[in-house]
C-alpha cells in the first residue's frame, strides 16, 4: 500500500497578504525597471567616457611625440625644424590605369612627349608633367610605396606624412583623422613568430616616446587603432635593406594588411627593388626630383632661416663676416642639374657655414662628413665601419660585432698611476673613468643612429656608402661585390668607389650581364658618371653603348629616356654636341628625345637646331620636346623663338609652345595671360591650353572670366572643358585592382568568348586574348592584372605585345615588365619567344 499523503491546510488570510505583497512588489518593480535601466547604462556611458577620454589623451600625446620625431627626421634637423625647411614633396603621376568604358584621362602634349620614367624622375622635375601630393595618392584607398634613389627624399616625404596626420590636416580628406605610426625598420623584430604579436614591434617603438603614465594603456590603444582601421603606418628604410630582410619585412607588412585590411601603409622601395610590394596591392609612385624651381625656392628658404637664426650664434658673430645671402644663392643655383634634395641641402650648409670643400656633390658630402665626425677619430676608422657594413650587407648591424671591425682604432684606456691615487685619497675605482667607444663617439656626434637591442645605423645611407667606396679603392673586394644579391648599399658603395678608384673590373662584369628588356645594368653603371673622373678608362665604353641603345629606334621611349637623362647628368662635355647631332636625326622619335636632352643642359648652342625643327620636322611631339628644351634654356632667343611659334605656328605647335611657356614662370606666364587678350583665335585657345597647367588661383579668375566673355564659343568651351576638369579627381590617382570574377569589363569579354571567371581564380587565358584584342582599351587593361602572373606564356605574350609595332602598347608593356622585374621576377631572353 502506498503511504498516506499528509494534508495541507491553507491558511487564507496568509494566502491574501502574500498574494497582496507579490502584487505591490512586482507593481513597484515594473514602475523603477526603467529607472534601473537608465542607471545602468548611464553607469556604462561614464564608464565608455573615461575610457575614451583616457584613449583620447593616449592619442594626443602619440600624435605629439610622433610630430617631435618627424620634425627631426632630416639632415638639418639640428639647425632648423622640418616645418620651416620642407619644399612640399611630390609624386610623379603615373599614367592613368584603362578600364574599357570608363572615362578617360585627357592628357595635355607636355605628358604626351615627355616620357614616364618612375627611376629617373629628374626630365620630369624639369619639364613639370604631372605630379601628385601624397595626400591626393592616398585617397584612392590604396597601399604606397614611395619609390626613389638615396638623397632624393623619402625619409622626408614620410616625416612630412606624418606630420600632416599628426596635426590632422584638412588636406588628408578622410585620413585627416588617421594616427599615424611612425618607424624605421631597425625598430622592427621580425620575424614575428605568434600572430597575435603582431604589434608588439610597434608597441615596443611607440613606448620609448610615450609618457609614463601613459605606458599601461598605449598598447590597448594601438590594437583598438589597428582594429578600427584608423591606423597610418609609415614604415621608413625599406629601401636600405638586402633582400632577405627586405622579403622578412614584406612578409610582416602583408600580415599586418591580412590582419587588419582597413589600414593604410605607406613605405619606401627602391625603383628597381620591390620585393613583392606589388602582390599586396601597393602602387609604386616615384619621388618628384628637384627642378630649377624647386632649389631656387630651398635656397631662399635657407638664406632666410639662417639669417634669422644662426647668423644671431655667437660662435658666427666672432667668425669671418658672412656673406649676403642674395650673392650665395646665386652662386649657388649655378650648376645644380640633378642635384638630389640631400646634395643641396649639403652645399647649401658648406657655403653658409664657411666650410665648403668645393661645388660639387662630392665635395657637399665630404664636407658634412667631416662635420660631423666625432673629432679624434681617424677616418680610416670611420672608412673601416662602412666598409665592412657594404661587404657583410648589414645597414642595420649589431654594435657588439662592429666594434670588432674598428677594435684596432680604439684608443687604449689611460690608466691612472698609483702614486697620483694614493696623494689624491681616492682609491682606483673612484679615479678611472672609462673613455667612450668609437661607436658611442660616432652616435654622439650624429654619423651614427641607435636602436634598440644594440642595433646601430648610419644616419643615411650615403655616407656609408661614401666612406665605404673611398675605402674599398684601397681593397681588391670587386669579386665579393659582385656577387652580392641586387641591395641599394651594394651600388652606393660601387658608385662612390667609382668616383674615387678604378671601376673597370666592375664595370666589364655588369655589362657583360644580360638584360635586353630593361638594361639595369647599364643604368647602374650610367648613375656613376657624374662623379666619376673625365679620363675614367671604362668611361668611353659606357658612353658608346648608351649612345648605341639611344637610337634604337626598336626600344620604348621610356628606355632610352632614360639614357637621354643619363648623358645629360653625366657633366660629359660630349652631351650636349652629340644631342645637336640627333636633332638632325631622320628619326623623329630620336629629334624628339634629343631635344628633351638639350633643354635638360640648357645648351644654348641648340637654339638655333630646335626652332628649326618647327619647319623640317612635322611631327606634334618634336615641337612640343623643341618647345619645352626652348623654355627651359630660358635665353631671351629661346624665348622669342617660342613666342614666334605661339602667335604664328600651326595649330598643333601653338599647342605646344602655350604648353612650355607655362613652365616659365616670369615671361611665360605673362606670354599666356597676354594671349588670352589677343585677336587671333588659335592664340587665345592655345593660351587657354597653357594656362590649363598652371595650379593657381588665378588661373581659375582668368578662365572663369574666358568662359563667359570670349566672343569665339571655341575659346569659351575649351575655357570650360579646363575648369571641369579641374573640379574633378585626378584620373591618375591609384586605386585598388579589383578581382577578374569582379572587374566589368573582363566579365563582359569573357562573355563575349563564351568563358566564365571563378572568384580566387587569376583568369590568365582570358587575359591572354584580351592581350590580342583589336580593342586596344582591352588590352592596355589586361596588363596589370598579367602582372600578377608572370608565368612564361604571360611572359611571351608581352614581349609580342612590346614588339606589335603599336607605340601605345610598347610603352605600356615595358612599364608592365619594369614592375614584374622589379618585384623580383626573372625576365627571359625575347629570343626564346622568337621575338628579336
Amino acid at each position: 500500500m502506498y503511504p498516506r499523503l499528509p494534508t495541507f491546510a491553507i491558511d487564507p488570510f496568509s494566502f491574501w497578504a502574500g498574494f497582496l505583497v507579490a502584487t505591490v512588489f512586482w507593481w513597484l518593480l515594473g514602475r523603477i525597471g526603467p529607472l534601473l535601466t537608465q542607471i545602468r547604462q548611464g553607469w556604462q556611458e561614464r564608464r565608455e567616457t573615461s575610457k575614451m577620454r583616457g584613449a583620447s589623451s593616449v592619442e594626443e600625446h602619440h600624435r605629439q611625440a610622433t610630430l617631435h620625431r618627424a620634425q627631426g627626421m632630416h639632415l638639418a634637423a639640428p639647425l632648423f625644424s622640418l616645418e620651416e625647411l620642407i619644399i612640399p614633396p611630390r609624386l610623379l603621376a603615373p599614367p592613368q590605369r584603362i578600364e574599357p568604358g570608363q572615362p578617360l584621362l585627357v592628357e595635355d602634349l607636355v605628358s604626351q612627349t615627355v616620357p614616364y620614367m618612375p627611376a629617373r624622375p629628374e626630365m620630369a622635375a624639369v619639364y613639370r608633367t604631372p605630379s601628385l601630393t601624397i595626400p591626393q595618392a592616398l585617397s584612392g584607398g590604396v597601399h604606397l610605396v614611395i619609390v626613389g634613389y638615396p638623397g632624393i627624399g623619402k625619409t622626408v616625404a614620410l616625416a612630412h606624412l606624418a606630420t600632416l596626420s599628426a596635426n590632422r590636416a584638412p588636406q588628408l580628406g578622410e585620413l585627416s583623422e588617421a594616427v599615424p605610426f611612425l618607424l624605421h625598420v631597425a625598430d622592427l623584430k621580425l620575424p614575428i613568430k605568434n600572430p597575435d604579436d603582431l604589434l608588439d614591434p610597434i608597441v615596443e617603438s611607440a613606448s620609448g616616446n610615450a609618457p609614463m603614465f601613459d605606458l599601461p594603456r598605449l598598447p590597448g590603444f594601438i590594437r583598438h587603432t589597428f582594429r578600427s582601421g584608423r591606423a597610418l603606418f609609415l614604415l621608413d628604410g625599406l629601401d636600405e635593406l638586402p633582400p632577405d630582410e627586405a622579403k622578412q619585412t614584406v612578409e610582416y607588412l602583408g600580415q599586418l594588411i591580412e590582419a587588419f585590411p582597413k589600414i593604410q601603409i605607406v613605405t619606401t622601395g627602391c625603383p628597381e627593388h620591390l620585393y613583392g610590394l606589388l602582390d599586396l596591392g601597393f602602387s609604386a609612385l616615384s619621388l618628384m626630383a628637384w627642378g630649377p624651381q624647386q632649389q631656387e625656392r630651398f635656397l631662399e628658404k635657407w638664406g632666410n632661416l639662417w639669417e634669422r637664426y644662426v647668423t644671431v650664434e655667437a660662435w658666427v658673430q666672432t667668425g669671418p663676416e658672412q656673406v649676403d645671402p642674395i650673392l650665395l644663392n646665386s652662386w649657388l643655383s649655378i650648376d645644380n642639374a640633378g642635384f638630389t634634395p640631400l646634395e643641396m641641402t649639403l652645399k647649401a650648409w658648406g657655403a653658409y657655414a664657411g666650410d665648403g670643400r668645393g661645388p660639387t656633390a662630392l665635395d657637399a658630402i665630404e664636407t658634412h662628413l667631416r662635420r660631423i665626425s666625432p673629432p679624434g677619430v681617424p677616418v680610416a676608422a670611420l672608412e673601416m665601419l662602412a666598409m665592412q657594413v657594404s661587404l657583410t650587407s648589414q645597414p642595420i648591424f649589431d654594435s657588439r660585432k662592429a666594434r670588432e671591425w674598428v677594435k684596432s682604432f680604439e684608443p687604449p684606456e689611460e690608466k691612472p698611476a698609483e702614486d697620483d691615487d694614493e696623494i689624491k685619497g681616492k682609491s682606483k675605482k673612484e679615479k678611472a673613468t672609462p673613455t667612450l667607444s668609437l661607436l658611442a663617439k660616432m652616435s654622439a656626434s650624429g654619423l651614427l643612429f641607435s636602436h634598440r637591442d644594440n642595433r646601430m645605423r648610419f644616419v643615411h645611407p650615403i655616407f656609408g656608402g661614401f666612406l665605404a667606396g673611398r675605402a674599398l679603392t684601397s681593397y681588391n673586394a670587386d669579386e665579393t661585390l659582385l656577387n652580392q644579391p641586387a641591395w641599394s648599399g651594394k651600388f652606393l658603395a660601387m658608385q662612390y668607389l667609382a668616383a674615387k678608384g678604378d671601376a673597370s673590373a666592375l664595370v666589364e662584369a655588369l655589362l657583360e650581364k644580360p638584360d635586353p628588356i630593361l638594361e639595369r645594368n647599364l643604368f647602374v653603371v650610367a648613375r656613376w658618371l657624374r662623379d666619376a673622373p673625365r679620363k675614367a678608362p671604362w668611361r668611353g665604353k659606357v658612353m658608346t653603348r648608351l649612345a648605341s641603345t639611344l637610337q634604337n629606334d626598336t626600344l620604348p621611349l621610356r628606355l632610352r629616356g632614360q639614357i637621354v637623362t643619363a648623358f645629360a647628368l653625366s657633366r660629359d662635355p660630349g652631351a650636349a654636341p652629340l644631342f645637336r647631332q640627333f636633332i638632325r636625326s631622320k628619326s623623329p622619335y630620336l629629334v624628339q628625345l634629343a631635344a628633351l636632352g638639350s633643354g635638360l643642359i640648357q645648351d644654348t648652342k641648340a637654339v638655333e637646331s630646335l626652332a628649326a625643327t618647327f619647319l623640317m620636322v612635322p611631327n606634334s611631339y618634336v615641337w612640343s620636346a623643341a618647345c619645352l628644351a626652348l623654355v627651359a634654356i630660358g635665353t631671351t632667343p629661346a624665348l622669342e623663338a617660342v613666342a614666334t611659334a605661339l602667335l604664328r605656328g600651326d595649330e598643333n605647335l601653338r599647342r605646344a609652345a602655350a604648353e612650355a611657356l607655362a613652365n616659365h614662370p616670369t615671361e611665360g606666364w605673362a606670354m599666356l595671360r597676354d594671349g588670352l587678350t589677343m585677336s587671333d583665335l588659335l592664340v587665345r585657345r592655345s593660351a587657354v591650353y597653357g594656362l590649363a597647367r598652371l595650379d593657381q588661383a588665378w588661373v581659375v579668375e582668368l578662365l572663369e572670366k574666358t568662359q563667359i566673355e570670349d566672343k569665339e564659343w571655341v575659346v569659351r568651351n575649351v575655357a570650360s572643358d579646363v575648369l571641369e576638369s579641374k573640379q574633378q579627381p585626378d584620373l591618375r590617382i591609384p586605386r585598388p585592382l579589383p578581382p577578374p570574377s569582379e572587374s566589368p569589363w573582363l566579365i563582359e569579354f569573357a562573355g563575349k568568348q563564351g568563358m566564365g571567371i571563378s572568384p580566387g581564380a587569376p583568369a590568365t587565358e582570358i587575359l591572354l586574348l584580351a592581350l590580342k584584342s583589336e580593342d586596344m582599351d582591352e588590352r592596355l587593361a589586361a596588363l596589370p592584372y598579367l602582372r600578377q602572373t608572370p608565368s612564361k606564356g604571360v611572359l611571351g605574350g608581352l614581349y609580342h605585345a612590346m614588339q606589335g609595332g603599336n607605340i601605345e602598347m610598347r610603352e605600356a608593356v615595358f612599364l608592365t615588365l619594369w614592375e614584374m622585374g622589379a618585384s623580383g621576377v626573372a625576365l627571359s631572353d625575347p629570343q626564346e619567344f622568337g621575338v628579336g
